[in-house]
């Protein structure tokens, strides 16, 4: 079970930013997506995670197999770290939250209320319901967002143990990860054309 796209395009507010997107990610491997601000990257991994339709291509992969963390952390003030794993193991099936806590160092942490966080530490337990989803594909975007440079060697040894399970990642982010398993794609080379001065409903598709 391979993620593999072909020929995909996608659009942001209706305007076309990529097109002719292909990349195929196997078990154990990482793809890290570059590129300038803008360029599309959070489009695309939206797009790959079934969060918006494609304008054209194809995502070979079954979007039950992915699990998506955008910008937002995706936690409960209200609720206890522990209960928010505990709420996205119940969503996913899965019995994962220990491993969770542990692959954030977030059991000392496990009965403070996510609203009394840091940011950091709001992010760490973001990242923690990837784990607890249990699913083979994690699709994230700038996943470092808010982390120290401890909390990223965390991240990273979550995503290496994951591959070495035989998942798969698909991220975009500008920190170099030490994953010897990744490989990079600059997505300005499939930037998409502008359209026409005389195609003024085509600006707006």
């Amino acid at each position: 079970m391979d993620l593999v796209v072909t020929d995909l395009a996608v659009a942001r507010g209706g305007v076309p930013v990529l097109e002719g997107v292909g990349f195929a990610v196997a078990a154990g491997e990482a793809l890290i997506l570059r590129g300038p601000n803008g360029i599309g990257k959070t489009t695309l991994l939206r797009t790959v995670a079934g969060l918006q339709p494609p304008l054209a291509g194809r995502v070979g992969l079954d979007r039950e197999a992915m699990a998506y963390a955008g910008h937002a952390d995706g936690i409960k003030a209200t609720l206890s770290v522990r209960e928010n794993l505990i709420f996205w193991a119940d969503v996913f099936a899965t019995d994962r939250v220990d491993a969770a806590l542990a692959a954030f160092e977030l059991a000392a942490l496990a009965d403070r209320l996510a609203g009394n966080l840091s940011a950091g530490q709001k992010r760490r337990l973001g990242l923690a319901r990837m784990v607890v989803t249990g699913r083979p594909v994690w699709v994230m975007d700038e996943p470092t967002v808010s982390l120290d440079v401890d909390a990223v060697a965390m991240f990273a040894a979550a995503v290496r143990a994951h591959l070495g399970q035989g998942g798969m990642a698909l991220l975009a982010t500008h920190i170099d990860l030490g994953l010897e398993e990744a490989r990079v794609l600059d997505v300005g080379q499939f930037r998409a054309r502008a359209p026409a001065a005389d195609d003024f409903d085509g600006a707006f598709l």
